[in-house]
């Protein structure tokens, strides 16, 4: 990270890892640097259809930063919770109706988690444009900047573009498709996000099952989750049970959102995934995340990429007619403006419920 002498900062702990035999999902781990020879990209492609076909999340290793660097991002994601005082943080919160994207913060009991009990989320956040002098910050994030400058530059450059050349590969496309609908410098808003899982009452754990953030897909194209060691994320399996991400020292958890279920016809679908209350020997903590959330630019058109070999084979299925198809910027405030805000419908499948954004219907699971 840049700079010889970094600014201080107050180093975030984080407790063990869980002890408890849990039901850990079984993903796949692939190694981004063997990405750097054309004979390693033909294998992780292979590796990484597999795997976002089969549980649509895989953990990702030698991505360029070290366990040093990663904990030093850890201890910069807790300033925002932590240094910054109340009078301060409403300065900079988002005012996402309005605007339709996470900039700044999110407080808590903003999102309806079960809205027929009245429990509404504990959960903070701030969130950075990938251009992270687009917006002001709090005081004590400012000396950061440079540092969150180069940790959005890593995630976009040494981790995002490798991973969509790999999806391209394996869509046998050319390399750079997907990299040329998510520019670093093009308006957009994909953003470093940290966000804070604050501990809830036992009323609001009973009344909600223990779900922390109900089951949903993501908006954008690739979501770069920083591995941290307090479970509480799940997956929904191929078996139709929820199933817990593991920690892995230093890895990050990588899975797909809308975005690329618009891209690649259906063939990669956005995967459904939840945040519940961590295993009994952790859940006295506060939960910390460091994300890195994708979305192709604003002008781009999320059209199946129907010129694909593969995709012509298998078939493309379409979430809507081709002259309906949103653009990037439509789609992403359509779904963050409603995301945990609207009036959910019943589904027709069981535990489901529903909304419509851009004429789209948008699940999420209970």
């Amino acid at each position: 990270m840049p700079g010889l002498t970094p600014p201080e900062c107050p180093r975030y702990i984080a407790p063990p890892p869980t002890r408890l035999d849990l039901e850990f999902a079984d993903l796949a781990i692939i190694d981004l640097s063997k990405a750097h020879t054309p004979e390693g990209r033909a294998e992780l492609a292979a590796q990484l259809r597999d795997a976002l076909r089969t549980n649509g999340f895989v953990y990702a290793i030698n991505h360029g930063y070290t366990q040093t660097q990663r904990d030093r991002v850890f201890d910069i994601a807790d300033v925002p919770f932590t240094a910054v005082p109340p009078e301060e943080m409403k300065i900079y919160t988002a005012n996402i109706d309005k605007v339709g994207y996470y900039a700044g913060y999110k407080g808590r009991q903003y999102w309806k988690v079960d809205a027929e009990n009245g429990v509404l989320d504990q959960i903070e956040h701030y969130g950075l444009n990938r251009i992270v002098t687009k917006c002001p910050h709090p005081q004590a994030l400012r000396p950061f900047l440079p540092e969150l400058d180069a940790f959005a530059r890593h995630n976009h450059f040494n981790i995002l573009h490798p991973i969509l050349r790999l999806i391209a590969l394996s869509l046998e496309l050319p390399e750079e498709t997907l990299v040329e609908k998510h520019s670093f410098d093009r308006h957009g808003e994909t953003s470093g996000m940290f966000m804070k899982y604050y501990r809830r009452t036992d009323e609001e754990e009973e009344k909600s099952k223990n779900v922390w953030l109900k089951g949903h897909t993501d908006i954008g194209s690739v979501t770069i989750l920083w591995s941290q060691p307090i479970s509480g994320l799940q997956i929904l399996s191929p078996d139709g049970k929820w199933k817990w991400v593991r920690h892995i020292d230093n890895a990050l958890v990588i899975n797909t959102g809308d975005m690329m279920d618009f891209f690649t016809g259906g063939f990669y679908k956005p995967t459904i995934h939840r945040v519940v209350q961590p295993p009994v020997d952790q859940n006295a903590c506060d939960r910390l995340g460091a994300f890195y959330f994708t979305m192709a630019d604003d002008d781009v058109r999320l059209l199946p990429l129907a010129h694909s070999p593969l995709l012509q084979r298998v078939g493309i299925e379409r979430r809507c007619p081709d002259e309906e198809a949103p653009l990037s910027e439509v789609w992403r405030k359509g779904r963050t403006t409603t995301y945990g805000r609207s009036e959910l419908k019943k589904g027709s499948e069981r535990d489901v419920e529903e909304e419509v954004i851009e004429g789209i219907v948008v699940k999420h699971y209970n």
